[in-house]
């Protein structure tokens, strides 16, 4: 193979995206049948079954059985808005920002305590197999789930104070901010790193993706004076939304 040239596969599954892209094969359509992309671009089965995997791979198609392989429809991506901390009467970020765009958004959450793991305890700055409490968020807008959340707060923090559980008592559903401020804690710097990587089945399920489907995960940290307070891994179907950032220029 010369460079820049090929393998025949991903010059078939070119085509075929591109006819995707542009409309030529829209919505709903049922994409040629192997023996037709076997015949159309002079290929053998194998190469056909192939391109068909990455058309597959990459969410242009679903397979319905007994029926063939479909386009699937692609959504418009929407924006999840993320900002640094603006006072707000005690908002979370989420609810703040979902109020900024009129959104009609809503949320169910669980909370229940457990150990760290390795990796939560690195992030919180604690031994693995400290107590923390973890609270699961599954967020929805127009009745469709379009955000996951799992935070982790140590309980050598925050155990036996108001603030132990992040959506009940006094404080419950206030933001990270506020909660640790009533323990004296004061929240000065958060950080967040965001990457993609397939999601997990359990994810997806409560996404309404499907296997193979790649998702956003921001990985949030709030620190008061250079402590971890909470983490969180926040996970975003990539193919509906797109994480836009509005931050002050200082």
């Amino acid at each position: 193979m010369t460079f820049g040239e090929q393998p025949a596969y991903l010059r078939v599954a070119g085509d075929l995206r591109r006819k995707i892209v542009d409309g030529l094969l829209p919505p709903h359509t049922r994409l040629p049948s192997q023996a037709r992309i076997r015949e159309e671009y002079g290929v053998s089965d194998t190469v056909a079954l192939e391109a068909r995997k990455v058309l597959m791979a990459e969410g242009l198609v679903e397979g319905r059985s007994g029926s063939g392989t479909y386009v699937r429809e692609r959504p418009v991506p929407r924006q999840i808005f993320r900002s640094g901390y603006r006072p707000s009467g005690g908002a979370t970020p989420y609810r703040q920002e979902q109020a900024d765009a009129a959104s009609r958004g809503t949320w169910e959450s669980s909370s229940e305590q457990t150990e760290a793991g390795g990796a939560i305890a690195e992030r919180l700055g604690i031994r693995t197999g400290e107590r923390v409490m973890c609270t699961r968020y599954v967020f929805r807008e127009g009745g469709e789930a379009m955000m996951l959340s799992t935070s982790w707060e140590p309980l050598a923090l925050t155990g036996r104070t108001p603030v132990m559980l992040p959506e009940e008592g006094p404080l419950g559903g206030m933001g990270v901010v506020e909660r640790m401020a009533a323990i004296d804690v004061v929240v000065d710097n958060v950080t967040e790193e965001v990457g993609a990587r397939p999601g997990l089945a359990e994810e997806l399920h409560a996404l309404g993706g499907v296997p193979g489907h790649v998702v956003l995960v921001v990985q949030r940290t709030f620190y008061a004076s250079g402590r971890p307070v909470e983490t969180a891994d926040v996970i975003i179907p990539a193919d509906r939304y797109r994480v836009a950032y509005h931050l002050p220029v200082k």
